[in-house]
């Protein structure tokens, strides 16, 4: 609803008596307009017997209910209870609001409830004809396990409910037809099949439903129990412990508006540091920092950017197997290993790497944090309120001993002071929370609990790792620390990301059939309200591994580079005959190649993630998010997009050379040569993966994109820029898809490192393009805002990418700029343009000041350059073709993988039309014989001789160029 200003003129309340009158509370805006004004909540509750509901209207288009088969019931006089899942209690109620008899209405919904049975049908009254939502009935309320039955009605497709691996190996998939199964006996488990390895079962109980034409909505359950969702059949079922069912409706436009209040009723993700963003180099685990340098001494010399490394337990040592006597829980450093922790955290964050250590919940049972923990009640206990803390022995690697009881505010703060905030002090970026379901426990424990009166462990075991990760959150705010808080979690329930929590997918096989369910457990992770989330790259289990290990890490090192935060490959590695580090095993180029690509677009992703802060906008969602009534990507998991504008096809499958790619109905342009698309929501086949020799997803950008980037090079050494030349790039780059439609983005900046950014230290600057009778004109605004460290002044680069025509003239503002013939010349120029040909037009603008605006004008319509090739003698065996290949990426840059085919036209003279050449500039050619299928990585015979020599023109033909065998 809008926010406007306005002043209550009427004070109207809800009583439980039935009435027929229409609520609705008029303000006046400060243009002296009569403007709705919410009504407060309001509530209704109705009985059946010994069951009750009760029915909480929080606004327009949300719904909470209460439903139970016995007991008291709450009354309409206070708010329905929540758990520590839902973040927002201050709701102002809907704008309208009526009830007649047992039917409720506001501006976007109407709720009938059968007082005979306590059923619900919902219905949006915003569509014509009105939309039935559903019909969500009382199931088995005076049995332990109870729930509610949904009817489909015009609902095909579900999304979300958390992270569950399926095995076929298959990326695609939504809910409908399948059943979301708790975990393990309580919910959240890391559980075992032989495709995936041990990954994480994650309950996160949201729903979103989807039909045609715009046919949605969302479903919250607030509940810790475990739940199991049946959507096999008509009705849905959702089935859970507990003595109440209590669950929110959310109705609306398309899946962006639920998902928006989703994120609102939960929480929205608070910005990671922008380290977080980069690579993390992690295994099972670095004995010392002599490991930690080594590894990071390896990416820096193979020219690979790095932002951090992760330790394992051996940052503490002495884990000791199946003994009172281990160090788990200390979060103390083994400074025989690890010596002057702080002097070389510091040491390290000069270098531009980040340590986050790892930390798990257990304490063991002879150390004095247990004692000390203990003897203030902060410890799980055994069976009751006065008994000793319960002690654990079930699965002892890491030792036997005691759990934190975190549903104790009071026992996070304590640990918090006495145990990790020596870590923050000494300069630690985040913290690593493991085994956080949890993993082990005793099920006759007794906790302080999260539901009052409720003690038992089925009572907060899905909640464990929320209130973990909260009390890290709560001890940076109590402290006062400047730093965000950052974490990698293995457990969650639904608000965990309002804390600062990432997830990764636990012990995940080295299988590409793993790859791709990890594939499939982003898609309803992303829908989950989870923005942040990997996996182990390579896959942990590395004896899992039934193929060729390097092309596995190779696929999934590039689909991790495009989604993945933090972007971290890890291993158990206890043997240190493994190797895990990108420069150390897969297809290393290929490797740089993608890492370079996610340092470059770096800029674009963390105003995504200041979007998902605010807005509550995802990262990376799945097509139907942004396409929902195609129905080609309903239940597609195998594309992706990132933010709104770009859009990526991953890979995992064995012996990958291309891959088809869909479309939906637009344009696109395919970012690696600039190709234009018309789309009707169609394939597009056989899109190559190797291109110039290294493996590289697909990926689309939308006409009208905008997408900000990072200048990237051999000195990059992390992804906050520091060099090691020393010198300074803060060039503002966009890269600018022309369309006639015009668009704009809005690139967010700030210290990347402090909580100063909620505070208002941001700076946004929005970059604007749009294509008017053959002149593009893009603005990069005035910037609005700073921060600490923020530039005054800086250069502006425009990637202008455009239907294929080249510019005749581009100036900034009124001022013509010089054209630059090549690259070089163009990037030591205080100022100019070059055409690059290929439809892509650079334009530079001198360092200025940011809050200065600069209007780039280009005239286009200038043709490409084009030449036809053709190749003598060139007498072919079955299964070959003449290619023709040079030293331009339009001739595959002399890579035969990536060379271009020609045909037979007159055989033996095979010849070929190329476009857009580079002009102006010299290109050298030689023709190939090469296979046509199998893996094409080398020619079968070269054009003897030197290289032929092409001069291409400034635009148009260049003409024959012939080569001979």
């Amino acid at each position: 609803m809008p926010a406007l200003p306005w002043r209550r003129t009427t004070a109207l309340a809800l009583t439980t008596a039935v009435t027929a009158a229409t609520l609705v509370a008029v303000g006046v805006n400060d243009a002296g307009q009569a403007a709705a004004a919410p009504l407060g909540v309001q509530r209704a509750q109705f009985q059946s017997g010994s069951s009750y509901l009760v029915v909480e209207v929080l606004d327009d288009d949300l719904v909470h209910f209460e439903l139970a088969g016995g007991g008291t019931a709450p009354g309409t006089g206070s708010p329905l209870f929540t758990t520590p899942q839902v973040a927002k209690h201050d709701y102002a109620g809907p704008d309208v609001f009526t009830q007649t008899g047992s039917v409720l209405q506001t501006a976007a919904m109407r709720i009938e409830v059968d007082p005979a049975d306590l059923c619900v049908t919902a219905t949006d009254i915003t569509r014509t004809p009105n939309l039935v939502l559903h019909e969500a009935c009382p199931a088995d309320l005076g049995q332990a396990w109870k729930g509610l039955n949904i009817t489909r009605s015009a609902m095909e497709n579900a999304y979300g409910l958390g992270q569950q691996f399926f095995t076929g190996g298959s990326a695609d998939g939504d809910w409908v037809g399948r059943t979301r199964t708790p975990g393990g006996t309580y919910g959240n488990a890391m559980v075992f099949d032989p495709e995936n390895g041990p990954v994480g079962n994650t309950q996160i109980p949201v729903l979103f439903a989807v039909g045609d034409d715009n046919a949605n909505y969302g479903l919250f359950v607030d509940q810790l129990y475990k739940q199991e969702w049946n959507l096999t059949g008509d009705p849905w079922t959702v089935r859970m412990w507990g003595d109440q069912v209590r669950w929110y409706l959310m109705s609306g436009d398309d899946l962006p508006d639920l998902r928006h209040d989703y994120m609102e009723l939960t929480g929205t993700p608070p910005v990671p540091p922008k380290k977080a963003f980069g690579l993390w180099v992690s295994e099972f685990g670095y004995d010392n920092w002599s490991e930690v340098d080594n590894t990071i001494a390896g990416l820096r010399s193979a020219d690979f950017p790095v932002d951090g490394a992760m330790l394992d337990v051996q940052w503490f040592g002495g884990v000791t197997a199946d003994s009172d006597d281990t160090r788990m829980g200390t979060l103390d450093w083994d400074t025989s290993r690890f010596p002057d922790p702080a002097g070389k955290i510091a040491d390290l964050a000069e270098d531009g790497v980040g340590i986050i250590p790892i930390e798990e919940s257990y304490v063991g049972r002879n150390l004095p944090e247990h004692a000390r923990m203990a003897a203030d009640g902060y410890l799980v206990r055994s069976g009751c309120a006065t008994c000793p803390p319960v002690y654990l022995t079930g699965n002892p690697w890491w030792g036997k001993g005691g759990m934190i009881d975190w549903t104790q505010p009071e026992a996070g703060a304590v640990w918090h002071d006495e145990q990790r905030q020596h870590l923050v002090d000494e300069g630690v970026l985040g913290h690593w929370l493991d085994l956080g379901e949890p993993e082990m426990y005793d099920p006759n424990d007794w906790t302080a609990g999260v539901i009052p009166g409720k003690h038992a462990h089925a009572d907060y075991h899905n909640a464990y790792n929320l209130l973990w990760a909260q009390s890290i959150a709560d001890g940076y705010a109590d402290n006062g620390v400047q730093k965000r808080p950052f974490m990698l979690t293995r457990a969650a329930a639904a608000g965990i990301q309002r804390h600062g929590a990432g997830m990764w997918s636990a012990d995940i096989g080295s299988t590409m059939k793993a790859l791709g369910s990890q594939q499939n457990a982003q898609m309803h992770m992303s829908m989950s309200g989870i923005d942040y989330y990997g996996s182990d790259i390579g896959g942990f289990r590395r004896e899992m591994a039934d193929g060729d290990v390097n092309e596995l890490y190779t696929q999934w090192f590039a689909d991790s580079a495009w989604f993945d935060t933090p972007l971290r490959p890890h291993t158990d590695n206890l043997c240190n005959c493994l190797e895990t580090s990108p420069d150390s095993i897969g297809d290393v180029a290929s490797n740089r190649e993608n890492l370079v690509r996610r340092y470059e677009l770096a800029p674009y992703y963390y105003s995504l993630a200041h979007r998902a802060h605010q807005f509550g906008e995802p990262l990376a969602p799945p097509l139907v998010y942004y396409y929902q009534n195609d129905d080609h990507v309903r239940e597609m998991g195998h594309q992706k997009m990132l933010g709104r504008d770009l859009l990526i096809a991953i890979v995992a499958g064995e012996g990958e050379r291309e891959r088809d790619v869909y479309l939906p109905a637009g344009e696109w342009i395919d970012i690696h040569t600039n190709e234009r698309i018309q789309s009707t929501g169609q394939w597009i086949d056989n899109v190559p993966l190797w291109r110039d020799g290294v493996f590289t997803l697909p990926a689309y950008a939308r006409a009208g994109a905008i997408i900000p980037k990072a200048f990237v090079d051999a000195s990059t050494k992390d992804i906050t820029g520091k060099r090691e030349d020393a010198a300074v790039r803060n060039e503002l780059i966009a890269t600018v898809y022309a369309d006639d439609v015009a668009s704009d983005f809005t690139l967010y900046e700030d210290d990347g490192a402090t909580t100063a950014y909620a505070d208002g230290a941001v700076r946004t600057t929005q970059i604007s393009q749009s294509l008017t009778n053959g002149v593009a004109t893009v603005t990069v605004g005035a910037a609005s805002g700073t921060y600490s460290g923020a530039p005054s002044t800086r250069p502006t680069v425009v990637e202008l990418v455009t239907d294929g025509t080249q510019a005749s003239t581009v100036s900034l503002g009124s001022v013509p700029l010089t054209e630059h013939a090549n690259k070089a010349a163009f990037d030591a120029a205080s100022s100019g343009w070059y055409n690059a040909g290929g439809g892509l037009v650079v334009a530079k603008a001198a360092s200025s000041s940011v809050n200065t605006a600069k209007t780039f004008s280009f005239t286009l319509g200038e043709e490409s350059v084009w030449a036809t090739f053709s190749c003598e003698n060139a007498t072919t065996t079955f299964g070959q073709s003449v290619y023709v290949v040079g030293n331009v990426p339009q001739l595959g840059n002399w890579s035969p993988a990536d060379a271009v085919k020609l045909e037979p036209s007159a055989y033996p003279t095979w010849t070929g039309v190329v476009r857009n050449l580079p002009p102006s500039s010299t290109v050298e050619w030689k023709c190939i014989k090469r296979q046509e299928a199998g893996l094409p990585n080398t020619a079968d015979a070269w054009e003897p001789g030197g290289n032929n020599i092409l001069s291409t023109p400034p635009s148009g033909s260049a003409g024959i160029t012939t080569g001979a065998f």
